[in-house]
């Protein structure tokens, strides 16, 4: 894969809220009985699953009997309307994210699952406060008595400690790394101070990133958001971004994040996090604050290649003055829970989530995020009546099931995280969770190819989760599952970016299902129409197939291990 470029990055993570007023479609009818409803008319005649032949009790294989109940013709029914244009790209806070909870939490509720929700207008429903963050007008960026511009010279992301004019004495910290064998950090307090940072990693004398695996980028050259997670750990409280490449073409990427700008940032009220201030600057502005030319920042460069570790800068960075306000409301927001008690093990629970909130309305076009993670609610609400269906009927798991799509996740995993910090059921009592977030598609690295699903934490803690999984796949869907996410070193990360990592943090074992980036991914075509139903189905009955297991088995798995 090719190392995407900062703004790249920038760009997949950014998004506006714009909502236009739609009406919402009818909600459909949720089906008992599967195999006697007519598909939809845009559903071919191969997306048609035929459907379960019954066996006799005694020869039953019941977890195939329900598994199979879970078919294309359901995941694109829900799809349909729930990645359609009148939910706005399901905005967290937005109309389309309450639209989409309300279709949700009727969906549960028609199927029989409980809302276990107290104290809520609507039991399916948790609620929560946030507060919302946009960059108001009048920011302003003054060095050596020279100003510059918001948006031509200079951007932010995240928050601002600047609602007022402020002179700051930036330090510089070279490339903002720190790892085994390699900190630009050592013998370096940047406690409450403003640092100066170079984009991209340091290469080795062969031109290939130093800190990757096997001349791999790394996660400090693939990601800014890493060094700038660093910095607000280290106490630091703004970074500013330097890219002294001879690529650079800041001015054509200031314009097209104008855009994106708009986007407001969501946190807790409460939030007791660092807030994390990026700045980013052109490369004339980022050699004023230097005190540099490019000549010497290349020279440095050079020097940190030669020693294969970071170097002593000679650099004087000049004082900044600098405005970036910031303009705040609260608003709601809300996850969508439905729960299915069990028998005997009623106590320990098992949770199945997936996000269903996506990134709404950008420069005038919906993005409907049919895949991220459109794809992983379907899946949650085929499971959920395939598991209700089987109690109905008198097979129902031994264990409780929590159904749960959360809000947020697009704004940093914040509904996951609500959860796990105001548990609705005891996290101790927590056995796994399952998380489905982008099963509907097929990634670069596997067109052609046979079915896959990349399978990612499974073995982290537990390693009874992994073996089950695996189970469960050889058993019943017999595709490839890919682990290449899972290694520690991948640049990707992906690991910590999404929902199931917050259960994971509380050390319950977890595994996240996915198919990889796709050129539509946060883009305005991740449209129902490019969803690959069959795989979505055979993706979703794995998920099911480990489900039933963790639910049914005799003992609870075991906590084992503690990867990263």
């Amino acid at each position: 894969m090719n190392k995407p470029s900062l703004y790249t990055l920038l760009l997949a993570a950014c998004c506006a809220t714009t909502a236009m007023a739609q009406q919402a479609p009818e909600k459909i009818k949720v089906k008992h009985k599967r195999g006697k409803t007519e598909a939809p008319a845009a559903t071919t005649a191969t997306d048609v699953t035929p459907p379960p032949t019954r066996q006799a009790p005694e020869e039953a294989d019941w977890a195939n009997v329900y598994g199979t109940t879970i078919t294309q013709a359901d995941l694109r029914e829900h799809l349909t309307i729930l990645a359609s244009d009148a939910y706005e790209g399901r905005e967290t806070g937005e109309k389309g994210q309450k639209m989409a909870a309300d279709y949700i939490s009727k969906q549960f509720k028609a199927l029989g699952l409980t809302g276990p929700v107290p104290n809520s207008d609507n039991p399916y429903l948790q609620h929560f406060t946030m507060e919302r963050s946009t960059w108001a007008d009048g920011a302003t960026l003054k060095v050596g008595g020279q100003s510059y511009k918001w948006l031509t010279d200079f951007y932010a992301y995240g928050s601002s400690p600047f609602q007022t004019e402020t002179t700051v004495q930036p330090i510089f910290a070279g490339y903002g790394i720190e790892q085994d064998g390699y900190s630009d950090y050592a013998g370096r307090d940047v406690k409450g101070k403003d640092i100066i940072v170079l984009l991209g990693e340091p290469l080795n004398a062969d031109g290939k990133p130093l800190l990757g695996k096997d001349g791999q980028g790394s996660k400090w050259g693939m990601d800014f958001r890493a060094k700038a997670s660093l910095a607000a750990q280290k106490g630091a409280r703004s970074v500013f971004f330097v890219d002294a490449s001879s690529s650079s073409n800041f001015v054509k990427a200031a314009a097209r994040m104008a855009p994106y700008m708009s986007r407001p940032t969501v946190s807790f009220l409460d939030s007791k996090e660092t807030a994390r201030s990026a700045f980013f600057v052109s490369p004339a502005v980022g050699y004023k604050l230097l005190n540099a030319t490019a000549a010497s920042i290349s020279k440095y460069q050079s020097d940190v290649t030669k020693a294969g570790k970071p170097v002593a800068g000679t650099f004087k960075p000049a004082k900044i003055t600098i405005k970036a306000p910031k303009k705040k409301e609260q608003f709601t927001t809300e996850n969508v829970l439905g729960f299915l008690e069990g028998s005997d093990k009623k106590d320990e629970i098992l949770v199945v989530s997936a996000h269903y909130d996506h990134i709404g309305i950008i420069n005038g076009e919906v993005h409907n995020g049919a895949d991220d993670d459109g794809s992983g609610t379907v899946s949650v609400l085929e499971m959920a009546q395939a598991f209700a269906k089987a109690k109905t009927e008198g097979h129902g798991p031994r264990r409780s099931i929590l159904f749960m799509t959360v809000t947020g996740e697009e704004k940093g995993l914040l509904g996951s995280e609500y959860y796990t910090d105001h548990p609705i059921f005891p996290l101790e009592k927590t056995i796994a969770d399952l998380n489905i977030d982008m099963v509907g598609r097929t990634d670069k690295d596997h067109e052609g190819k046979a079915d896959y699903v990349y399978v990612i934490g499974s073995d982290k803690l537990s390693s009874e989760l992994h073996a089950i999984n695996e189970e469960a796949n050889k058993k019943y869907t017999q595709i490839d599952l890919d682990y290449r996410f899972n290694d520690p070193q991948d640049p990707n990360r992906f690991y910590y970016r999404s929902d199931h990592y917050n259960f994971a943090k509380h050390k319950i074992p977890v595994a996240f299902y996915f198919n990889g980036v796709h050129d539509d991914y946060h883009g305005a075509g991740d449209e129902v129409e490019k969803i690959e139903f069959p795989k979505t189905e055979k993706r979703a009955r794995l998920v099911f197939f480990t489900a039933w297991q963790l639910a049914n088995r005799d003992n609870r798995i075991v906590v084992d291990s503690n990867k990263q």
